[in-house]
């Protein structure tokens, strides 16, 4: 049943103008406690240990510093994304930021009292921390969906099946409602009467012309629309403006990155695998000392992967199965309780161990560390033939994370991952390899995020 829109719909026009608003007040408040805690536990503690302690301004200063770090790691992480998130993933969100920033915070005292101080004010801090956290988040996403309740969509559909997409959409079913779904068969009329009913419009992968009528119709009646990208629409987001007379031009250069680009992630890629490898090289130890004191079997695991241009190359993990896990050389996906994992592998996969010797790969040339998951080559064939489309995420070097592995989750389909890693090659930047490395640390322990391509996925 199609809610009545009238004044429900004027009032959303009217408090959407507010929601940034009230967003940054809800945020401005956690802000303001943590900022608060850190200056308590910096005057009262850390500063007697400066060589000169600081008088009112330097207070003044490395509360500023800590709050400006708050900010840059909440909004790496998403802890600001209040009515977006539920209250559970805000809390992961917000806590993570916050430990980020106390460690950074750590190191900054230890940097300028010239000693490792204990660490027991910081923790006893971060417990407070916690606490407050987790009250603001339930309060500020209930009083958020007060404020603006769950938005009733219509959505439109063509030739495509829908039933995934409205799984997903009534996972969300505290933001958006789907009263109706309607097929474009009905006709342009009908489907405007039936856009004016509701909040706004979800658009599936429909033909372009009747999408453009839709989105046209939208705008004029100021009815939010969202519209699921195709291929297509992701190349054209990153095309370059251009105005050499007075029809505009989208320039899409389509050549990957550039020379520039390619040398500062080469740098990027060099110096940072190094440093974990030396790092990590304890660990590495203790790994493949438990691999091999197992069962005897090797340490590493060997399988050929395809990365930029179709290239094949042999990619390099900890061993977590049995040895001869896959005899047939026929990929068999691993599953909750495989008994072919070993207790070893168990370990190891569920903090992402497993992955670590691609460092190796890294450093070789055959990979990065940010960009598309190298795939089989058997997967790369067998997703070619249903998508068309797919061997475009071949255009930059695979990675040891990416853009799909932050943003997607584990039954996320093999179209959208292809959809995520062209919106990473299409809008590339040190930046971006620098954000998701940072939101790559946040999902390690998430069990729901994405790995690569399943030779299952649908």
């Amino acid at each position: 049943m199609a809610p009545s829109k009238g004044n429900r719909s004027e009032e959303y026009k009217i408090s959407e103008q507010y929601k940034r608003i009230v967003r940054f007040l809800f945020s401005g408040i956690i802000l303001t406690l943590e900022t608060i805690a850190y200056g308590y536990v910096w005057v009262t503690y850390y500063n007697q240990y400066m060589e000169i302690p600081y008088n009112r301004t330097g207070h003044w200063l490395m509360v500023a510093v800590y709050g400006l770090l708050l900010i840059v790691f909440n909004i790496i992480h998403g802890g600001f994304q209040v009515g977006y998130l539920r209250s559970w993933n805000l809390i992961y969100s917000q806590s993570f930021a916050c430990i980020c920033t106390n460690f950074m915070s750590y190191l900054l005292v230890t940097l300028l009292t010239k000693h490792f101080q204990s660490v027991r004010p910081l923790l006893a801090m971060t417990v407070v921390e916690f606490i407050a956290i987790c009250v603001w988040s339930v309060a500020s996403t209930r009083l958020y969906r007060i404020i603006y309740p769950r938005r009733h969509v219509l959505l439109i559909y063509g030739e495509y099946p829908i039933a995934s997409l409205m799984g997903k959409m009534h996972t969300r079913s505290d933001r958006i409602k789907v009263c109706e779904s309607v097929h474009i068969s009905v006709g342009e009329k009908e489907l405007e009467r039936k856009i004016s009913q509701y909040e706004g419009v979800v658009i599936c992968d429909v033909p372009s012309h009747i999408r453009n009528v839709i989105l046209k119709y939208c705008y004029g009646k100021s009815i939010r629309s969202y519209t699921i990208p195709k291929i297509s629409d992701i190349l054209l987001g990153s095309a370059e403006k251009l105005h050499m007379f007075d029809t505009p031009l989208l320039l899409s250069r389509n050549a990957g990155l550039t020379a520039d680009q390619k040398f500062a992630k080469r740098l990027m890629d060099i110096v940072l695998s190094l440093a974990v490898l030396i790092v990590m090289s304890p660990l590495f130890v203790i790994i493949a000392i438990a691999i091999k004191g197992y069962d005897g079997g090797p340490v590493f695991y060997r399988q050929d992967r395809c990365t930029k241009d179709g290239k094949v190359f042999s990619i390099c993990k900890f061993r977590s199965m049995i040895v001869d896990a896959e005899k047939d050389g026929h990929a068999i996906p691993a599953t909750d309780g495989d008994p072919r994992i070993t207790p070893v592998g168990r370990v190891i996969r569920a903090i992402r161990m497993d992955e670590l010797p691609q460092l190796f790969n890294i450093l070789k040339g055959d990979m990065s560390i940010v960009g598309p998951r190298p795939e089989r080559v058997e997967h790369v064939e067998m997703y070619t033939k249903e998508i068309p489309e797919f061997p475009y995420r071949m255009k930059v070097k695979a990675g040891l994370t990416g853009y799909a592995q932050v943003y997607g989750k584990y039954n996320t389909t093999a179209y959208d991952k292809l959809k995520l890693d062209l919106m990473y090659i299409q809008n590339y930047s040190l930046l971006l390899d620098i954000e998701i490395l940072l939101k790559t640390f946040r999902i390690l322990f998430m069990k729901e995020s994405t790995e690569g391509f399943e030779e299952k996925e649908p």
